[in-house]
């Protein structure tokens, strides 16, 4: 067992707090401690914090960590909620959401390819949206 000082590892304490903690758990916050500094380090390395708009990816990369296994699984489950979803919705109306909210046409273009008028367009994707929103809360409650 280990003493600590929580205001070492966290910066939310002000004062000091001692604690006895197991020796794995001080490895453990040695360890974050440890990759907090070479990541300070590689992001002043690679000079991430000018590189903004080099559009090199660099930024990307050091900024933006790899998410968990968690994270992607809940993305993968979101993903696959959200394709049930827009497929519980009729043909012509699901072809419509997709178009304009995923693919990101306007309506009035929608409504070319379609020879209908626009404000149809946005009457279906919003009753689309609304209906998907009913769909996904009956799952998630």
């Amino acid at each position: 067992m280990t003493f600590i000082n929580l205001r070492d590892f966290f910066p939310w304490y002000t004062e000091d707090q001692i604690v006895q903690v197991s020796n794995e758990v001080y490895e453990e916050l040695l360890a974050d401690r440890r990759y907090e500094v070479a990541y300070q380090r590689r992001k002043l390395r690679y000079k991430a914090q000018y590189s903004l708009d080099a559009e090199d990816g660099i930024e990307n990369h050091i900024l933006h960590m790899e998410p968990s296994p968690e994270d992607l699984e809940l993305r993968e489950e979101l993903f696959y909620e959200l394709w049930n979803a827009l497929n519980s919705l009729p043909e012509l109306q699901g072809k419509r959401v997709e178009a304009c909210v995923l693919n990101s046409m306007s309506y009035r273009e929608r409504g070319r390819r379609e020879q209908v008028n626009a404000s149809s367009i946005s009457e279906a994707v919003k009753k689309g949206l609304a209906t998907m929103r009913k769909y996904l809360l009956e799952i998630w409650e």
